[in-house]
């Protein structure tokens, strides 16, 4: 069986946290990216880690 990759672009959101429980669904070793480029909605950024923390 071939391994399956994705790399999730993942702020934190609801968007991209369905995004990853998606790929997950389906098979893909998932990599979560979250940037930090110093925007107002830091909540995010911290919300990404603290879920991301949950799953492993």
């Amino acid at each position: 069986m071939e391994n399956k990759k994705a790399l999730i672009l993942f702020s934190g959101g609801l968007d991209s946290t369905t995004v990853l429980h998606h790929a997950l669904s389906k098979g893909y070793d998932c990599t979560a990216l979250t940037i930090d480029y110093n925007q107002r909605h830091i909540y995010e950024v911290k919300s990404s880690q603290e879920y991301l923390k949950k799953k492993t």
